[in-house]
């Protein structure tokens, strides 16, 4: 690499002018420049460790749940590559900037909990920490994307790029959108 070369994810993507709007998760949505975003899993053996890892990365670990993509880091790094090209040529937009506001647009500010008080159980609305909000906006997008795939005839990538462009424009219409709505109403009502 020469002196003053810039690093690019997959060669293309500047992680340069990327911004985080909310200053709750801004910590925690890591956008350090990374070539290939595999870190070998070298976070997993430290608390809270995993906020450095890149954005890209985690949404791509989220992607390997259990089924057919279970393990297969390979194949979820080209899904990503293959979305991002096709959300760049949609939306003339940097891909990173767009799953970076997908994701602060689905992260559920309130969530409820369980409160047992003299044998009677009722729920009560609690804020949710950083680092929880981002791993919640990850899965929403990523369950959200195995939900518009299952039976289509399009492609996972396809199904990707919908999930996140939708959520980035903070569309109903998006699985992640409505999971944080969601959440988020149940909270207010538990208040």
């Amino acid at each position: 690499m020469s002196k003053g070369q810039e690093i690019k994810l997959f060669g293309k993507w500047s992680f340069d002018g990327i911004e985080v709007v909310d200053l709750g998760i801004k910590r925690y949505i890591s956008l350090q420049p990374v070539y290939i975003p595999h870190s070998m899993g070298r976070h997993e053996h430290g608390k809270f460790r995993k906020a450095k890892v890149n954005i890209v990365e985690r949404l791509i670990n989220n992607l390997m749940r259990p089924g057919s993509s279970a393990g297969k880091k390979a194949r979820a790094v080209n899904l990503v590559k293959n979305a991002f090209e096709i959300i760049h040529l949609r939306t003339e937009q940097n891909p990173i900037q767009i799953l970076v506001r997908a994701t602060e647009n689905t992260a559920p500010c309130e969530d409820t909990t369980r409160i047992s008080y003299g044998g009677i159980a009722y729920h009560m609305a609690v804020d949710i920490s950083p680092q929880r909000r981002v791993d919640l906006a990850l899965r929403f997008l990523s369950e959200g994307t195995r939900k518009i795939a299952f039976g289509n005839p399009r492609s996972l990538d396809e199904c990707l790029v919908e999930e996140l462009i939708l959520a980035a424009n903070k569309d109903v219409k998006s699985y992640a959108v409505q999971k944080c709505n969601e959440m988020e109403r149940v909270a207010r009502s538990s208040r």
